[in-house]
Parts: structure tokens; sequence; C-alpha cells
């Protein structure tokens, strides 16, 4: 399993809290960060089971997901609501470095060393 895979599970269980927070004043919002949440998860998992361009294509969409699930994060507290999102964008900043290598290392080497012990 990719480390990727894990550190992005590890995001949805920081971001569990948050949820029912952001719901409280913007549904459709919420709607969305579960969305791409889940998107990350979904598309590193169909990722590490796929070969060639497809691989990193999958991991670029995870990417674009991690920097929506920032930038609702960022609307949250543009809006001034009170979230506590420390963990989950320390987390969500991890977990874009690890996509990043995924996506721009070589590729033969890179999914190897991604992977958790």
């Amino acid at each position: 399993m990719l480390e990727a895979y894990a550190v992005s599970r590890q995001l949805i269980r920081t971001l569990a809290p948050i949820v029912p927070r952001i719901a409280k004043h913007d549904r459709e919002l919420t709607n969305q960060l579960t969305r791409a949440a889940n998107s990350i998860l979904l598309n590193i998992g169909e990722g590490q089971k796929r070969a060639g361009g497809d691989v990193r294509r999958f991991f670029q969409i995870a990417s674009g997901s991690a920097s929506e699930v920032r930038a609702v994060l960022d609307a949250a507290e543009a809006w001034g609501w009170s979230v506590e999102d420390r963990e989950a964008r320390q987390v969500l900043d991890r977990l874009l470095g690890l996509l990043y290598g995924l996506v721009h290392g070589p590729r033969s080497r890179r999914v190897g060393a991604d992977s958790a012990p």
C-alpha cells in the first residue's frame, strides 16, 4: 500500500470533526469537502493498481482534489467560521508532498519508494 493512501485515510479522519462545523454554515461546501476528500483516497487506491501513464493521471486527480480540500478550508477561514483545522492542514501538506512526488518523480522508482514498509 502506498504511504499516500494511508495519509489520505488519515486526512479523512482529521476532517471528520470539521465537517459538521462547516455544515452549520454551508451544506454545499460540506458536500464539496467530503467529495474531494473521498476522491483523493479513491484515486490513489485506483492509481496504485494501474499501469503506465494511467497511474500518473490518477495521482494528478488526487492532487487536484487535495488542493480542493485546502480551498474549502481556506473558504471556511475566510468566512470566519471556527473549524480548528490545523491538524488537517498539516496532514494535507504532507499528502500534497507525497502526491507531488508520485506525479513528478520517476514513475518506476517512485511508486515502490512511496510504499509503506
